[in-house]
């Protein structure tokens, strides 16, 4: 069986999640293909699979003769659904949610995507969390859905050995958009500070993905929170190298921050918990699947500055709580989300709709 798999462009967890399942599902005998849009950061990220990039009708179309696909995994952009069908797609398509953004944002696109979904689409995916299905059962009661975990590569992120910054490091990855809510991590990193004089803020994002107006007004709360000289920026890190660095910010005694409003899944998360980096994070609902509070992460209500600055400073000063959440968060991610079960559950999708 051959699938292909589409997104706008390759860049956070989507290309991510892309690369992951198709370096897999070949293993088990599911030949993969990924389109994308536009270029992006992550088009440095090799795979043994390939790649198209374009959004031309003619390059579209000439994918799709050559390769007479089985089933289309059509992420997040419904628009292409319909595209999809008029260049003569006529086999199975399959709309998969993610990174669809604020549960108010999630469901107007759902709301948007009805006509769609009813005349183009076959089924939707979706990772187990709750607001998506929520949406979807509300909103498209007749649209067929699969619920698969996302892929996490708990092989090659696990702790890597080295020589720890000297200094505790407060870490966030995202994009400067609202919903990533990257003021509060400036917030909250600010009131850490006052107790931990030394404390480095390490932000890894594209700034190609931040709206102008999201970079001025980063720019200017950086400056009024007096963190600019405590900031390090790093752009366009390949997927593969950020082990080094969750590794890093675990050995300095810090921790990664989430800040998000809503997240579908939460890769950065995933990953983070994996090399045994601590994770403070708001209940943005996809990260439920990696977090028990005090167990493998820590919650704080969000918007709740202060008490996630108490949440952070027992992550950082109580040694006991912090050993045993990172133990015990590399070892539910290693017993709960791997490749064989993704593997397992994406055929047995493919099955229900005959493809063998």
């Amino acid at each position: 069986m051959k699938v292909l798999f589409t997104f706008y462009v390759p860049s956070g967890g989507v290309e991510t999640l892309n690369k992951l399942r198709c370096e897999n599902l070949q293993k088990s005998g599911i030949e993969c293909h990924v389109l994308y849009l536009m270029p992006g950061s992550g088009s440095h990220n090799q795979g043994n699979f390939p790649v198209f990039i374009t959004s031309e009708d003619a390059g579209i179309k000439a994918v799709l003769d050559k390769h007479n696909y089985d089933a289309i995994i059509v992420t997040s952009d419904y628009l292409l659904l319909e595209r999809l069908r008029r260049l003569g797609y006529d086999r199975i398509l399959i709309y998969e949610s993610q990174g669809l953004g604020k549960r108010s944002d999630a469901r107007n696109l759902i709301i948007d995507a009805v006509p769609f979904l009813r005349s183009y689409c076959n089924a939707v995916l979706i990772p187990p969390t709750d607001h998506l299905l929520e949406l979807f059962i509300e909103i498209c009661p007749w649209l067929h859905r699969y619920v698969i975990p996302n892929i996490v590569d708990v092989q090659s992120f696990q702790h890597i050995p080295g020589e720890p910054p000297r200094d505790p490091v407060i870490a966030w990855v995202g994009r400067l958009e609202t919903n990533k809510n990257w003021s509060e991590y400036l917030k909250v990193a600010h009131q850490i500070r006052l107790h931990k004089p030394d404390l480095h803020l390490w932000m890894f994002h594209d700034p190609d993905l931040a709206a102008d107006d999201q970079k001025e007004q980063f720019n200017r709360e950086l400056q009024s929170l007096g963190l600019k000289g405590r900031l390090s920026v790093f752009t366009n890190i390949p997927n593969h190298i950020m082990p080094v660095y969750y590794s890093s910010i675990a050995g300095s005694g810090g921790f990664l921050l989430s800040s998000s409003i809503t997240e579908g899944f939460g890769y950065a998360v995933a990953e983070a918990i994996c090399c045994t980096c601590p994770v403070l994070s708001t209940d943005s609902d996809g990260v439920r699947s990696f977090i028990t509070h005090n167990i493998t992460g820590k919650f704080y209500p969000i918007g709740n500055v202060e008490a996630a600055v108490n949440e952070g400073l027992e992550l950082m000063n109580n040694l006991p709580l912090r050993e045993a959440i990172r133990r015990q968060g590399r070892e539910h991610m290693v017993s709960r989300f791997g490749f064989e079960q993704y593997a397992r559950s994406f055929r047995e999708m493919l099955n229900s709709f005959s493809i063998f």
